[in-house]
């Protein structure tokens, strides 16, 4: 009689180095916060050529949200949208974690829009805090300034050569960056030494 494979459990992109704890300039309040969002649903959608208008009307009957028509945030039931080119989103979901949300898009969409899965592939970091565009300016070419990149918005740049999806939601001073895997302790590296000088603290895995 066979044995059952044991069933795989997602890992952290950074587990192991993504240590809760205050670090860098001890004294006052922190000024950033760090946290890695974990268990996601992500999945990357580009809608089929002479396919925009029923894709809009697809997405607004299944999560109750029209989808952004730049670089910017839509969020709605169980999924957030944001935009990063025309006719293609990175989807975000808590409610659907993991491969979920794609298959979910995948049968929602079928015909209108071709599907990816990147749950396995990017992290997802939130970085907040009073001193976090200070933080972020050390290596993103993008000016964060609320007058010009307000709640909601939403970037797709490289960030110390690396590659990122930066967007804000409706909380000031937090972002959240996708970045690929491979890249995820690179880019934590950085992203913490540029933030010591500051005083940064890191939340557990939410």
């Amino acid at each position: 009689m066979s044995k059952l494979a044991p069933k795989l459990t997602p890992m952290s992109a950074l587990n192991g180095i993504a240590a809760p704890g205050r670090f860098g300039k001890a004294d006052g309040a922190p000024g950033v916060t760090i946290v890695e969002r974990t268990n996601l649903g992500l999945a990357t959608v580009a809608a089929r050529k002479g396919q925009d208008q029923a894709l809009q009307a697809a997405v607004r009957e299944a999560y109750g949200v029209d989808l952004p028509a730049q670089s910017s945030t839509a969020t709605g039931k169980t999924v957030s949208f944001v935009g990063y080119g025309p006719g293609q989103w990175l989807v975000v979901s808590e409610t659907l974690a993991h491969e979920a949300l794609a298959e979910d898009l995948a049968m929602r969409l079928k015909g209108l829009a071709s599907v990816s899965d990147q749950s396995g592939g990017r992290a997802v970091l939130r970085v907040r805090g009073p001193r976090v565009r200070d933080v972020l300016a050390k290596g993103l070419a993008v000016d964060l300034d609320p007058r010009v990149f307000p709640a909601g918005g939403a970037v797709t740049s490289t960030m110390s050569h690396m590659g990122v999806q930066l967007w804000q939601g409706d909380e000031a001073d937090s972002y959240d960056i996708a970045i690929f895997r491979s890249v995820s302790a690179s880019f934590w590296r950085w992203l913490t030494a540029s933030a010591a000088e500051y005083g940064y603290e890191v939340v557990a895995s939410s």
